[in-house]
């Protein structure tokens, strides 16, 4: 099969290239390279891709959908999209919104119109977020929960992008499955994520910065556990005319100070930690509802905090803090 993985130089496009690659799948990989963290680190990412030959590469920013025409015309035996690109950052969308507009509204509207002139389409997969529960207090977050009190501008975009999907899947048939991730961390990750962050201050000996309350806690989700979820559901695709979303987790809410006392065991230093508010746009808990994904593929998580992070440090000591 032929299928395309945008975001492919990102953290979870990454790493689902290289599993698709590992059955041997051919893959044509997008992604803009922009420069919101690192390039270095997604340069890293995609030479490691470049190494198949069953991969090729097309840069292109999809906020500028006629980028898209030329790969249309090349490539339209494509029977499978995995649409992993997206502006990240819940605090960065408060300083830059419109480049999440741009991104996360204007390019996953893109991937639909190519989507849909795809005459050999399967399925198409997209990452939506777990920030799309926003506000909400009811614990665990349910895929049959209302999304209508966003607490970032992040999540309005992602919220807009399932809400896009849903007309054209009423519209076009377009057989399609939002993936609302949990907290996706381990090898290759983003340095502007909070473990990472915390390895590097650790390592550094800086303060690591947590916002104030016990009760803070995440849904941390394992790299691989995540790829795994994304190939079982695409194996699912849902009828044409019935587009779904579905919650990719651990099924664990952690506190987030454990995930540093983690990170202190595998760096062998201690942190030295300053406590601050949290921020409107950050919410206190999160906790991912999994009985729809487990009902549907199957799958279960397999890694817990206590193996995943030393797995992500052995990394990071290894090459990551190359690329912070």
């Amino acid at each position: 099969m032929t299928l395309l993985v945008t975001g492919a130089a990102g953290f979870v496009g990454f790493h689902v290239a290289q599993a698709l690659l590992a059955r041997g799948e051919q893959v044509i990989g997008i992604d803009n390279l922009n420069g919101y963290y690192n390039p270095q680190l997604k340069q890293a990412r995609l030479a490691l891709l470049k190494q198949q030959p069953q991969f090729s590469f097309y840069r292109c920013d999809l906020g500028q959908p006629e980028n898209l025409l030329e790969l249309q015309k090349k490539a339209p035996s494509i029977e499978g999209i995995f649409h992993f690109a997206a502006q990240a950052g819940v605090r960065y969308s408060l300083k830059d919104p419109y480049v999440f507009a741009d991104s996360n509204v204007r390019g996953h509207v893109a991937m639909l119109e190519f989507a849909r002139k795809l005459p050999a389409l399967k399925h198409f997969v997209y990452a939506s977020s777990s920030s799309v529960y926003g506000r909400n207090r009811k614990l665990p977050f349910s895929e049959k929960d209302p999304v209508d009190h966003p607490g970032s501008f992040y999540a309005v975009t992602k919220r807009a992008a399932e809400l896009a999907s849903s007309a054209y899947g009423h519209l076009y048939g377009i057989p399609q499955t939002g993936l609302r991730f949990f907290t996706v961390y381990g090898p290759w990750g983003r340095p502007d994520m909070a473990y990472y962050s915390f390895a590097r201050a650790i390592r550094e000996g800086r303060d690591v910065t947590l916002y104030e309350g016990a009760s803070l806690a995440r849904d941390f989700t394992y790299i691989d556990d995540v790829v795994a979820a994304v190939l079982a559901v695409y194996e699912q695709a849902p009828a044409a005319t019935e587009p779904r979303v579905l919650n990719i987790g651990n099924h664990r809410s952690e506190p987030v100070k454990h995930l540093v006392e983690l990170l202190e065991q595998a760096l062998g230093r201690k942190a030295a930690i300053r406590y601050l508010p949290r921020p409107e746009s950050d919410v206190e808990k999160t906790w991912a509802d999994i009985t729809a994904i487990q009902q549907l593929t199957g799958w279960t998580p397999q890694t817990t905090l206590e193996k995943g992070i030393p797995e992500f440090t052995r990394w990071f000591q290894a090459c990551g803090q190359n690329f912070s």
